[in-house]
Formats: C-alpha cells, structure tokens, sequence
C-alpha cells in the first residue's frame, strides 16, 4: 500500500500562484503513473493532471491546460502541481493518487484517498 500526503494549499488572489506537493511512502512510488483530482464545493471530484511514471508524458484537463504544471521527483518519492493564474473556480480541496487510463480521463488505481490540502482562491 502506499500512503500520500498532500500539501502546499492555502488562500490566494485570482492570479497568483500555488505549488503542491503529494509525499508517497510504502509501495514503489516509481513505478506508477500519479495524478491530482480535486473536489470543488458541491461538486463530484475530477481529474486534474496526470503525469507517468517517468515523466515521458503529462495530461491535463482542459480547464487548467497552460495555467498548471505537473511534476514529479521520483528520487524524493514526491508529486508536485505548479498551479500559475488561478481563478476562483479552482477552489477545491486537491488530492493526489496513483492513476490509471480510463478512456479520454484518468481515474484512481489503487489506495484511499488522502486528507486533501485546500485550495482557496480569491476574485
């Protein structure tokens, strides 16, 4: 099993910026593909990023193509979300997980899901 902790969320004005990051311990974290979701107030939680296991490849919703950057650092055993001009419909708490292909999205493989680190974002 493997076990991630988010952080890096906090309150912010439209336009600035976040960095998260997910820390993985447990399970090879390496050897798979992660992503970030995130869960809106009254919304159902949705893909936000994914990114494979040696950073060959990203994917991104089309609602934050160009503004956020997924990353990873397999040596640190961490997942990072550059998150670059926000917009108040980002507000969400973010959640990351180990991913697998679902279609045209990308879904949860395996795990719980985390506590989640909010993401407040101010008009």
């Amino acid at each position: 099993q493997v076990q991630l902790v988010e952080s890096g969320g906090g309150l912010v004005q439209a336009g600035g910026s976040l960095r998260l990051s997910c820390a993985a311990s447990g399970r090879t974290f390496s050897s798979y593909a992660m992503g970030w979701f995130r869960q809106g107030p009254g919304q159902e939680r949705e893909f936000v990023a994914a990114i494979s296991w040696g950073s060959l490849s990203t994917y991104y919703a089309d609602s934050v193509k160009g503004r956020f950057t997924i990353s990873r650092d397999n040596g640190r055993n961490t997942l990072y979300l550059q998150m670059n001009s926000l917009k108040p419909e980002d507000t969400a708490v973010y959640y990351c997980a180990a991913v697998i292909r679902d279609g045209s999205t990308w879904v949860k493989s395996f795990g719980s899901w985390g506590q989640g680190t909010q993401v407040t974002v101010s008009s």
